[in-house]
């Protein structure tokens, strides 16, 4: 059962405490309506039930908001102005959020290990409630209501959804009957992981049982996108939110969309028009921070949903939809080179299973993510039990460790005439041996030196400064074996700093050149010696990125595409039909604050000069959605243009 998921989505927050006493009061049905309308909106996801745990339609439930007025039926107007307009409505309900459930019922609150009550009633925050205990039947009851009142719903949204460990009676019972061990902190997750599967399974089939008459989405906020894996099953589509000033920062959608991307799943991207993160009343963002928010989620094939928060009047905010509709009218006239179309990578960069939510700065997937943005490749991120045959390069970063069964693929892989690029320990087993002999490298142990020195062969030092360039991160000493080459050489330093033996600020000179390499290539098969990955993320040395881009030169010699223009420039391609379609974004998001990136402007592009690799010579070339047609030359398999473009955001479609 497909979705066909709307490009133009407002996700509308609605959590409106108790002591408001006037909800929906000033609410227009024909001026709320007209606004969405206006802005270009084509879906809006409406609240049954929000963190406060109340319900904004008419029922005879005791949770119903106490300022909700007598008879004032106020989801079920919202939902019927919209359809007039054709606005497609999915409904929302919070899950492990419920604040009146967690006060006239504590003991459905999670208890800590040590007995405590999550949260405390002197803090103004969230209660949570534990999913193991009659709370879910509670739920289970609301969501029925909702599913029978509201028929035929378009969506559900079911939010706060994380695996949360908890102590309480019922909690203590299941881990028992699972044979867990309740004193056990691993056990307490493993249960609580548990718990999230079974209620997902059930919601997601009490919504299949309900019988809408048409396909209904579902949705499961705040899980790991990781855990696609498992779970894609409870899903008819994903919805990545990531609120790029509101704590997940401008990698987190770039990372996680390209993991999404593969499972065949249909995806949203969710931002929000706030300055900072939700219900930041009063904090409206740059215009052109939310278009570039939007035109990323379309050039990674991603359709867009803008979260915003209904004044508890029922009223929308006039300046905030004239900031959407500014957007989604731009996303509108995309569309006929959106819809259909199907990202193309040739790089797949395997990824391990992770269980933060939020993605923390730094690290070996945002150094991946960054480097390889920059240097214009396309690529995937996959789970390590993926099919990745279908792809010309894998890359196998340091953070993942190498299994037997994951090395013969590697190998299989290789010896059908694929590239391979391993980065630091991964290169070598939990024995320390090499993971493949077609890697072409001995391992002789890590380094004992915290920072060494890369020194390039002339073979790749073309473009990086003529000097020996530091590495701030231990690495492993390698050397090539019969029939590999070194790309790049390890100079050590006289010796490691300490606090007996140190010379000046940082890190100790370098000494002289090692026996031992940086970098191996043997056919399609490059190992660097170091975590460049994570170091990338870490430090952003230029340097490293460098090592990266030469490295992938040996085992993708003619990448998909090529491109000019500053650094940040981001390229993505997609095919649509006998179409390619290369998206440009020009965007830098400028650190204004400790912890805010800000994007105020684009940075125009003049003249870049665009390849892309293509089979035969396109029929025309054009710049949409302006559908100005542009020049184009055809030579060795690659169609070249030259791009100008001011908004930030252009679509270079080869017909």
């Amino acid at each position: 059962m497909s979705i066909d998921l709307p490009f133009r989505q407002i996700h509308l927050d609605f959590h409106t405490g108790p002591a408001i006493p006037d909800v929906g009061a000033a609410f227009d049905a024909e001026a709320f309506a007209s606004m969405l309308d206006e802005a270009r909106v084509n879906s809006v996801t409406l609240f049954a039930k929000c963190h406060h745990g109340h319900l904004y339609y008419d029922t005879k439930h005791e949770s119903r908001h106490p300022g909700l007025a007598k008879g004032h039926d106020f989801l079920a107007e919202q939902i019927e102005a919209c359809r007039r307009r054709g606005i497609r409505t999915p409904i929302y309900l919070s899950v492990q959020c419920d604040e009146y459930a967690a006060i006239n019922y504590p003991q459905w609150r999670v208890v800590s290990h040590d007995g405590k009550l999550a949260g405390s009633p002197l803090h103004a925050g969230w209660h949570i409630l534990d999913m193991s205990s009659p709370y879910q039947d509670y739920l289970a009851e609301q969501l029925a209501e909702v599913l029978k009142k509201f028929k035929p719903v378009d969506g559900i949204f079911l939010d706060m959804c994380w695996d949360q460990p908890s102590a309480t009676k019922w909690a203590l019972d299941g881990m028992l009957k699972h044979g867990l061990d309740p004193a056990n902190e691993g056990d307490r997750g493993k249960y609580a992981h548990l718990v999230s599967l079974q209620y997902m399974a059930r919601y997601k089939k009490q919504v299949d049982q309900s019988k809408q008459g048409k396909p209904c989405a579902v949705a499961f906020n705040s899980r790991p996108l990781s855990g696609l894996v498992e779970e894609k099953k409870f899903l008819r589509h994903v919805e990545i939110e990531a609120l790029p000033t509101g704590g997940w920062g401008y990698m987190y959608f770039p990372i996680n969309v390209r993991y999404v991307r593969p499972f065949g799943l249909p995806y949203m991207g969710m931002t929000a028009r706030f300055h900072k993160s939700w219900a930041d009343f009063g904090g409206i963002k740059p215009e052109a921070a939310l278009f570039y928010e939007c035109a990323q989620m379309i050039a990674h094939g991603a359709q867009c949903s803008i979260g915003d928060q209904l004044h508890p009047r029922g009223f929308l905010d006039a300046a905030s939809y004239k900031l959407i509709g500014s957007v989604y009218r731009y996303i509108e006239s995309c569309e006929p080179w959106c819809k259909g179309a199907k990202s193309v990578s040739q790089i797949a960069v395997l990824r391990s299973m992770e269980s933060d939510y939020h993605t923390r700065p730094g690290g070996a997937y945002e150094g991946v993510v960054r480097a390889l943005q920059q240097l214009r490749q396309q690529f995937d991120f996959l789970p390590l039990n993926a099919d990745f045959s279908g792809y010309d390069a894998v890359i196998v970063p340091e953070s993942i460790k190498v299994d037997a069964a994951l090395a013969k693929k590697l190998k299989a892989f290789v010896k059908a005439g694929g590239g391979l690029l391993v980065s630091g320990s991964a290169a070598l087993d939990e024995a320390g041996k090499p993971i493949l002999p077609e890697l072409g490298v001995e391992s002789h142990g890590p380094s004992p030196f915290s920072a060494t020195y890369i020194r390039f062969d002339k073979s790749i030092a073309a473009g990086a400064p003529a000097t020996d360039h530091v590495f701030y991160d231990a690495g492993l000493r390698l050397t090539p074996t019969r029939g590999a080459t070194t790309l790049a050489r390890v100079v050590e330093p006289y010796f490691d700093r300490t606090w007996q033996h140190f010379s000046s600020h940082f890190q100790t000179p370098p000494d002289k050149v090692s026996r031992y390499a940086a970098a191996i290539r043997k056919g399609r098969c490059v190992t660097i010696a170091y975590p460049i990955f994570q170091a990338y993320g870490t430090h952003g040395n230029l340097s490293f990125r460098h090592l990266i881009g030469q490295c992938l030169a040996q085992v993708l010699p003619e990448p998909l595409v090529k491109a000019g223009g500053p650094s940040f420039l981001e390229t993505t391609v997609a095919k649509q039909g006998k179409r390619t379609i290369v998206h440009l974004l020009s965007f830098a998001p400028v650190r204004r604050t400790p912890n805010l990136d800000i994007v105020e402007e684009a940075t125009p592009l003049r003249d870049v000069p665009v390849s892309v690799k293509l089979a035969k010579a396109p029929k025309n070339v054009t710049l949409q959605p302006s559908g100005e047609a542009i020049p184009f030359k055809y030579a060795d398999g690659r169609a070249s243009v030259k791009v100008s473009c001011d908004s930030g955001h252009t679509m270079v479609v080869f017909e």
